[in-house]
């Protein structure tokens, strides 16, 4: 006898027989299981590729943008003064952001240098702990 959702109906079967397929139904369940997660990281795999490649897109868009972003200044510069003043104003503007940048990026590298080490930090409560056992 089945019941409405096609699943057999079991209020029959004795309990030695429905412990003995508890290991068929665990394993069916392990293997599902695997094979959702499998599912799942490939979907996932796939998304963030996608992703990473639309973030490649859009870099290299941003690339071309910024001698555009000059082209444009110092053209709309030239209007006012001669092209070559303003090509000197836009390259000095620019070494100015480099400087800037280059500046910012070393101070966070030097931040980094100064953080403790968690290996060392490890080793010193080793020591420690080393210290107060010779003691005893």
């Amino acid at each position: 006898m089945t019941t409405p959702r096609g699943f057999r109906d079991r209020s029959d079967d004795s309990l030695f027989t429905l412990i003995g397929e508890v290991p068929e139904l665990v394993r069916n369940l392990v293997v599902a299981e695997i094979d959702s997660a499998k599912k799942w990281v490939k979907s996932v795999g796939k998304q963030a590729g996608l992703g990473g490649a639309w973030f490649v897109v859009a870099l290299f868009f941003l690339f071309w943008l910024i001698p555009a972003l000059g082209a444009f200044t110092i053209i709309g510069l030239s209007s006012w003064m001669p092209a070559w003043l303003a090509s000197l104003i836009v390259v000095a503007l620019f070494l100015v952001i480099i400087v800037v940048a280059a500046l910012l990026g070393l101070q966070r590298f030097k931040k980094l240098s100064k953080r403790e080490n968690p290996a060392k930090s490890i080793t010193v409560d080793a020591r420690i702990v080393k210290d107060v056992v010779d003691e005893y």
